[in-house]
């Protein structure tokens, strides 16, 4: 296949973004493997925070970090991504090259815990305000899940009315798939 699959087209988006150096969000943690991904394009130099509610997501990223030699290039914040403008010092805000959402549940955990509509748009929009210009923000939005379609038609409604003066908006996904396929809303800061 030479059509990009969804996670392979959401990092090559992310490298296109991201530098050695530079501060990156990691909104969903989940089992580390975005935060693994991030910490190895922004080097040593670079700082990523990431954001979770379960405890679970978080000491199973540290260890996947810890793992791969990568933990000191990680802040992992215990905290939901709508909490972002507070928890990223504001030395870093205006710095923040890249960021990554994985909407919906932490496979092989609770699947009642999920992303929420209003916190993924709260967050998307502190984003936005602290991200440097041309900084990407990927959300990759599982709805095959009960509460998966309200919160995708409620972040592709809020992303169709970003400003162009402000934001590019990119929908990336397979349209002739089965079973509620995953798929890509990419938002570039001009």
């Amino acid at each position: 296949m030479k059509l990009d699959r969804i996670l392979p087209f959401a990092k090559s988006l992310l490298e296109k973004a991201i530098s050695n150096g530079d501060m990156v969000v990691d909104a969903t943690l989940g089992n580390g493997h975005d935060t693994i991904f991030l910490a190895e394009l922004v080097g040593e130099n670079g700082r990523v925070y990431g954001f979770d509610v379960q405890e679970e997501a978080i000491l199973s990223s540290r260890e996947r970090l810890m793992e791969n030699g990568l933990l000191e290039r990680v802040t992992l914040i215990h905290s939901g991504h709508e909490n972002i403008y507070n928890q990223i010092p504001s030395i870093h805000h205006g710095k923040i090259t890249g960021a990554i959402f994985n909407l919906g549940y932490l496979p092989g955990s609770n699947k009642t815990i999920v992303t929420k509509p209003e916190t993924t748009i709260a967050a998307i929009t502190q984003l936005l305000e602290i991200m440097a210009p041309e900084g990407i923000i990927v959300v990759v939005i599982y709805h095959g899940h009960p509460d998966g379609t309200l919160e995708r038609d409620s972040v592709v409604h809020y992303c169709q009315q970003l400003d162009q003066k402000s934001a590019h908006v990119l929908q990336y996904q397979f349209i002739n798939q089965q079973n509620h396929p995953p798929f890509i809303v990419a938002i570039e800061k001009r």
